[in-house]
């Protein structure tokens, strides 16, 4: 019941926040949250650490972007068509990795990202190499809805992003996502008891990858352009930062550790950008640039003082003060 209050108080801030805040920054964010969710299902209740899950958010990007650029495909089936393609891309490295376990399943996922990565730095017919894909329209919704303003799209991509973690929650919390826990804590006893651990695996890889690859999709609906960036392997790296950071194995941590992550470095930017205005200190403008080696601090920070996450330390916490 606590948990339902708290999913209905989160909601209720998320319907009120474009009135607030910056739509367009926080529909960055809401695809992000989707993306560290997507990648917890992954490791946070399957066990399996994956390097390569910026291939599925930017896979996605991309074939978004072209169906509502170049192929003429209206929004919905754009995103659709970026979600199956992560899914496919999912299956083939996913099918591949999980023949391997620990480093060497996470070593793999790396390499086969890389590839798309140099695939996508290659193939500059679809992806505009390092310009990126630009100029991607938003379109209609179901050809009546426009989304060009942007409060209206916020809510369309709150609506996506709400199903999506609903779904992860009811994966988490049916047989299938139970099966995942028992692979995660003990998977020899899994196999013993006669299930077969690399179809779940599977499963659940593919799974992860096409809900990545739905937030990747709205981020290139909402941004309007796709780049490189999202197919590198630092993209990989945050998507794994926001989730130790916020509480790997919660529902609610990636959801915290995106929103600290992102508006780490949206604001530590702008910070910067301010104060040497304001003073003509030109050093400041550093600061921007030094977004990675404070997020390394906040990693350090969270592995030595919050080995759980945020959101871990705290139910952690609640647990020892609840009497037996």
């Amino acid at each position: 019941m606590n948990k339902q209050i708290g999913y209905g108080l989160l909601l209720l801030a998320a319907l009120a926040a474009p009135f607030i805040g910056y739509p367009v920054f926080l529909m960055k964010l809401l695809c992000f949250a989707l993306f560290a969710s997507a990648f917890n299902l992954l490791i946070g209740y399957t066990g399996l650490l994956s390097f390569g899950h910026a291939a599925f958010f930017g896979t996605a990007g991309y074939v978004a972007g072209n169906a509502l650029k170049n192929w003429g495909m209206p929004v919905e089936l754009g995103i659709l068509a970026g979600v199956v393609a992560a899914a496919l891309v999912g299956f083939v490295i996913g099918g591949l990795a999980i023949r391997r376990a620990g480093i060497y399943f996470s070593m793999i996922t790396l390499a086969l990202a890389q590839m798309v990565y140099f695939f996508a730095l290659r193939y500059t017919g679809f992806t505009g190499g390092e310009d990126g894909l630009q100029g991607v329209p938003r379109g209609r919704l179901l050809g009546m809805i426009d989304l060009s303003n942007d409060t209206t799209l916020y809510f369309v991509v709150l609506a996506f992003c709400v199903l999506a973690f609903a779904l992860i929650v009811r994966t988490v919390h049916s047989p299938f996502g139970q099966v995942l826990k028992a692979i995660k804590e003990n998977e020899p006893r899994a196999i013993s008891l006669g299930y077969d651990v690399d179809k779940y695996k599977l499963m659940a890889f593919v799974l992860s990858a096409a809900l990545a690859g739905l937030a990747g999709a709205l981020k290139t609906v909402v941004l309007g352009f796709e780049t490189l960036t999202d197919v590198h392997w630092t993209m990989s790296g945050l998507v794994i930062l926001m989730t130790l950071v916020g509480g790997m194995g919660t529902l609610a941590g990636p959801l915290l550790g995106a929103v600290i992550i992102i508006a780490l470095e949206n604001k530590l930017g702008d910070f910067g950008t301010t104060v040497a205005s304001a003073t003509g200190i030109e050093w400041f403008n550093t600061l921007g640039e030094a977004v990675s080696l404070v997020t390394g601090l906040i990693f350090v920070a969270c592995v030595l003082l919050f080995r759980r996450g945020i959101i871990g330390e705290i139910v952690a916490a609640l647990g020892r003060r609840t009497p037996a």
